[in-house]
């Protein structure tokens, strides 16, 4: 049996972006508290969230924005790496608050949350890197994901990692 390469990487991103949500899952976890919300955007849900890239580029004359969307133009899928609004409970004022309590009042994000996700992403392009996956972190695909209510609402911070397997990297060496 022949398989054409377009077949084979379909398969080959499918699978490398799902072997990245469980390295993502298991990273380590302040507290052991996992407060992450880990999703693959299929076709659909790319040109959604390309459409706000660009909506939002537009608004606020952000031509990074503008760029990644065309980026991710030929993306096969995008890993979703978010994180939830949560304090975990050490008082620490690593966030620049006394308490936790403080830092909900001021509707702020716990440190560790954003510590966390951070963990999870490196792990997450570790394995595509791995595999020899073309991608990027893009924050700009988070926001707008986050826009068009593609995650809970309890998510406040996400980023975006697109895939791609082709003989150029489309996400670098960007205008």
């Amino acid at each position: 049996m022949v398989r054409k390469y377009e077949d084979i990487k379909k398969d080959m991103l499918k699978n490398a972006a799902e072997f990245m949500c469980a390295s993502a899952r298991t990273a380590p976890k302040a507290k052991g508290q996992d407060n992450l919300q880990i999703i693959i955007l299929d076709k659909k849900d790319i040109k959604k969230v390309r459409a706000e890239m660009t909506k939002i580029g537009k608004a606020t004359n952000a031509g990074g924005m503008k760029r990644d969307a065309l980026n991710i133009k030929n993306a096969d899928h995008v890993v979703l790496i978010g994180t939830k609004k949560n304090p975990i409970g050490l008082n620490c004022g690593f966030c620049g608050c006394a308490t936790c309590r403080e830092l909900e009042k001021k509707s702020g994000v716990c440190a560790y949350n954003s510590l966390d996700l951070g963990i999870a992403l490196g792990s997450a392009a570790a394995i595509a890197s791995n595999f020899h996956i073309d991608n990027r972190l893009m924050y700009s695909i988070g926001k707008a994901a986050i826009n068009c209510g593609i995650l809970s609402k309890k998510v406040v911070m996400a980023i975006g990692i697109p895939l791609s397997a082709t003989g150029k990297n489309p996400f670098f060496d960007r205008q």
